[in-house]
């Protein structure tokens, strides 16, 4: 597996793993299942795995911790913090809104560390901006957790640029995570150019659409009654069967280059700069396989024309977040 770099100090493996499918939103996953993913994760040479203290809530760290102590010193592990937490509810019901207080942000470092079972957290994001709370006094306590050798490097996730710059200037930021995809491209305008400027490196999170691009998802009915994606604008009916057919152009192409859909938008991803590392998730192995082996496919600018054409950023239909859910981004 090829590496790169987040920030100046993170090698990475070029393509990681995103965890929280094996927990939350998707319907979750058998625990031995997981952990064989996982372990194949790292024997395909993935370095770099995500997860979060709301994946769960709580059970995802559990699961990462489980899986990769063994492995420690071969891995990255990047959490997240940035919720309330109610003790009551389950699942997606005991998100109660956002906590960003320094005081909350120490208290999340130091339960996450005992949730992995390792003594440093290799990246720690704030997982969404807390209006309430100036992003000089929450980086600066996140700050103080490098300084205490708990953390060693500092990330945002779905900031602004102006968020970006101002965090920065507390405390270097190593790594920005937001959306990013064919079918997401915001942050193109100002996050992306933002983070280069600064030598910030850029974490896609689902590189493939939730699933949608790699053309496996025919029918939103298909998707568990408790699945988050019933939420998403994307996946309602009255957008499904145009987005779906700007995913049959994708399929289109890869099958031309024998390779499937969901390996060429990991491609594209990776071609749009060393500094990018996407996290696709996966549950199956087969799948973990296919996104792996994507790090050594190239794409050359007729490959990206034509995928630029087929999919144009335009034509997608549907916000990528209900309206709860939009007002979280770009703090």
């Amino acid at each position: 597996m090829r590496t790169r770099k987040l920030g100046p100090d993170l090698t990475v493996s070029a393509i990681g793993l995103g965890c929280m499918g094996m927990s939350f939103a998707y319907g979750g996953q058998d625990e031995a299942d997981a952990l064989r993913t996982l372990g194949r994760a790292v024997e395909l040479g993935v370095t770099f795995f995500d997860t979060a203290e709301m994946y769960g809530p709580f059970d995802n760290e559990v699961l990462v911790g489980k899986a990769l102590r063994p492995v420690r010193d071969r891995v990255v592990i990047a959490t997240k913090f940035g919720f309330k937490i109610s003790e009551t509810g389950v699942g997606r019901e005991r998100i109660a809104g956002l906590d960003s207080r320094p005081e909350h942000v120490k208290a999340v470092a130091d339960a996450s560390l005992k949730r992995l079972g390792v003594e440093v957290i290799d990246l720690f994001y704030q997982h969404r901006v807390d209006p309430a709370v100036p992003i000089e006094d929450t980086v600066g306590a996140m700050a103080e957790l490098v300084r205490a050798g708990k953390v060693r490097a500092l990330g945002l996730s779905e900031a602004s640029a102006a968020t970006i710059r101002r965090a920065h200037a507390v405390h270097p930021i190593a790594a920005v995570q937001s959306e990013y995809s064919l079918w997401t491209r915001e942050p193109e305008a100002e996050v992306l150019p933002t983070c280069r400027e600064l030598g910030i490196g850029f974490v896609p999170y689902s590189p493939l659409g939730r699933g949608f691009l790699t053309g496996a998802i025919k029918d939103p009915s298909s998707l568990g009654a408790d699945d988050f994606r019933r939420t998403m604008p994307r996946f309602a009916q009255e957008n499904f069967d145009g987005n779906l057919a700007l995913v049959a152009e994708l399929e289109r192409i890869a099958a031309a280059k024998g390779v499937t859909a969901a390996q060429l938008a990991l491609a594209w991803g990776l071609a749009q700069g060393d500094d990018i590392v996407p996290i696709p998730g996966a549950r199956r192995i087969v799948h973990l396989e296919q996104n792996a082996a994507a790090a050594d496919l190239a794409l050359g600018p007729e490959d990206l024309a034509a995928i630029a054409a087929a999919l144009p950023a335009t034509a997608v239909a549907g916000a990528r977040y209900n309206e709860p859910g939009l007002k979280l981004l770009n703090g």
